[in-house]
């Protein structure tokens, strides 16, 4: 494998092409179990009907550990609404036809969204009163049994040149409600900058799916604290204010 065309550079890791192989190769300190915990998800959810790129391989390059697997020839969602911002409403709608065709699969076998939530609560900064609130106000919240993708934005989209949608980015998948799912999108559109179409995201998504906005919000404060674990600091400050969010109007 030839690792000199970079498609993607995170944080933790970069992202190569070779021919079509997509190549993620991790910085030698990340978590090992994480990564393979990675594969397992979307090996997990190669399972259903959904246009996701196949899983080929997991192995170490100058050890490092690698995800290998097919690339997707195409422009990502994100991409394609910057070029054309006159057809956003448009683009949109596809972005939550996308997301509620997934809410209807079932993966039993991946992690349970509360429990990793619960998890993260307990990890976060937050002080012990306010754990014990989300605590209690997590567990009040049904559980439900829809495949949630936890990093749902129209960057982890690739529309090809047949105009076939695939969804990338499988780290963050668990079993649970789709409306936590609703809300960590809603928080990432906000995150990215865009407050009107976070606005626009919500509104669109609860009218296609007959879902309460209310409903979701009461998830914004729960998903925030769970995500202010991970990320950069400006992000975790954002996701804090979040969290003393109780009601909203």
């Amino acid at each position: 494998m030839k690792l000199d065309k970079i498609i993607a550079v995170r944080t933790t890791k970069t992202v190569y092409r070779d021919n079509n192989l997509a190549i993620k190769v991790f910085n030698e300190d990340y978590s090992k179990a994480d990564i393979l915990n990675e594969a397992l998800n979307q090996a997990r959810v190669e399972e259903t009907s959904l246009n996701i790129p196949k899983i080929l391989e997991v192995t170490k390059i100058e050890n490092k550990w690698a995800i290998v697997s097919e690339f997707i020839e195409g422009k990502t969602l994100a991409q394609i609404m910057e070029e054309d911002k006159s057809r956003f409403d448009e683009y949109l709608e596809r972005f939550v036809d996308i997301q509620m065709e997934m809410h209807k699969h079932q993966v039993p076998l991946l992690n349970k969204l509360k429990d990793k939530m619960n998890r993260k609560i307990s990890e976060s900064s937050l002080d012990a009163t306010t754990r014990y609130d989300l605590h209690t106000r997590l567990e009040s919240m049904p559980k439900g049994t829809k495949l949630c993708h936890g990093d749902f934005n129209p960057s982890n989209i690739i529309i090809t040149k047949d105009n076939v949608s695939y969804i990338i980015d499988w780290s963050h998948a668990t079993m649970g409600n789709a409306s936590a799912d609703v809300a960590r999108t809603y928080l990432l559109f906000w995150l990215n900058g865009d407050i009107d179409g976070a606005e626009k995201y919500l509104n669109l998504f609860c009218k296609k799916s007959d879902t309460a906005k209310q409903y979701v919000q009461k998830w914004i404060p729960i998903v925030a604290a769970s995500q202010s674990v991970k990320g950069k600091p400006e992000e975790r400050e954002f996701l804090l204010h979040w969290v003393n969010v109780v009601e909203y109007q």
